[in-house]
């Protein structure tokens, strides 16, 4: 087993940095991954302190791993065999990003005994509690082309795709532009809905076991994966069923905030719930879910809630 410390780590996407170790197929490592504001926000944090942060700070990234025989045209085969996050995280609004722009305040919720019950729930406010169930958000590949790139938007390399599903058990695909693949991982979460519309999940830092092969000539243009276990708050989720709200509109972004600002206006008013607070809760434990886009013209988004988180 290969380790990585949290002191190994580089912010931006460049096929030239030097590889922090090289593994063969097969290795594991254990990634020591840092929280993503580089520890800028902490357990005392404010939300006005989100106004001073250092955004060149964002997304430290533990790698490259450079692996030997991995060539352009092949596949990176990234399994994750083991996840565990610190006891704290964070979730915030960070005006202008996030999916509503009414939201033009910053608001920080600081989430507390995150590793007390691993594969359970974290308590909210109001008898809401939300599952637990920890992947990270940055998983990718140097990327082909020459120079520096952020790491927030992800690209055909990976990078910051926020899938909720690469928990213990799932296994991605990347493909390989450059010798070695030159990985990187980060930005762990220890729950997030699928769309992370408040632009966060509950951001913490943590540990993350990878195994690595090459699938050699796999000539794929984009990340595929399968899904692994769900930790038994989400399969409690599955069994108690779902609320969901719906937006329809003939553009997809727009149906997409639509059933969002339903789910707000039903938690704040059903659970006492600052429009902040809904926003996050929207953001760690609702998903998105396409359904309809073949009734033109207009397309249907539901943002769904379990009935166990909110106490149904």
């Amino acid at each position: 087993m290969h380790k990585l410390s949290k002191g190994n780590f580089h912010y931006l996407w460049n096929n030239e940095h030097k590889p922090a170790i090289k593994i063969s197929p097969g290795d594991s490592i254990d990634f020591e991954v840092n929280e993503v504001s580089s520890w800028q926000i902490s357990r005392e944090s404010k939300s006005q302190d989100l106004t001073r942060l250092d955004w060149s700070k964002l997304y430290p990234l533990s790698g490259p791993v450079y692996v030997e025989g991995a060539s352009t045209g092949d596949a990176l085969s990234v399994e994750v065999v083991k996840i565990s996050t610190a006891d704290w995280g964070w979730s915030a609004i960070s005006p202008p990003l996030g999916l509503l722009p009414e939201f033009n305040e910053p608001f920080l919720w600081i989430w507390e005994g995150l590793s007390r019950n691993p594969g359970g729930f974290v308590d909210f406010k109001n008898g809401i509690k939300v599952p637990l169930n920890p992947f990270c958000g940055v998983m990718g590949v140097a990327p082909k082309e020459k120079g520096e790139f952020q790491v927030m938007p992800p690209g055909k390399h990976g990078g910051n795709m926020d899938i909720r599903h690469l928990t213990e058990g799932a296994r991605i695909l990347l493909p390989v532009w450059n010798e070695g693949a030159l990985f990187s991982v980060g930005d762990m979460h220890a729950a997030q809905g699928d769309g992370e519309v408040c632009v966060s999940a509950i951001e913490c830092p943590g540990n993350v076991t990878l195994k690595f092969e090459v699938v050699k000539d796999a000539r794929i243009d984009s990340p595929r994966f399968f899904t692994g276990r769900e930790s038994s708050s989400r399969m409690e989720e599955h069994r108690r069923g779902y609320f969901v709200t719906t937006g329809i509109s003939p553009d997809l972004l727009e149906a997409s905030r639509l059933a969002t600002r339903e789910m707000i206006s039903y938690l704040s008013n059903e659970y006492e719930l600052k429009r902040e607070e809904a926003y996050v809760l929207c953001s760690v434990a609702g998903d998105l879910r396409i359904h309809e886009v073949v009734d033109a013209p207009n397309w249907v988004v539901g943002l769904a809630i379990s009935k166990s988180v909110l106490g149904l």
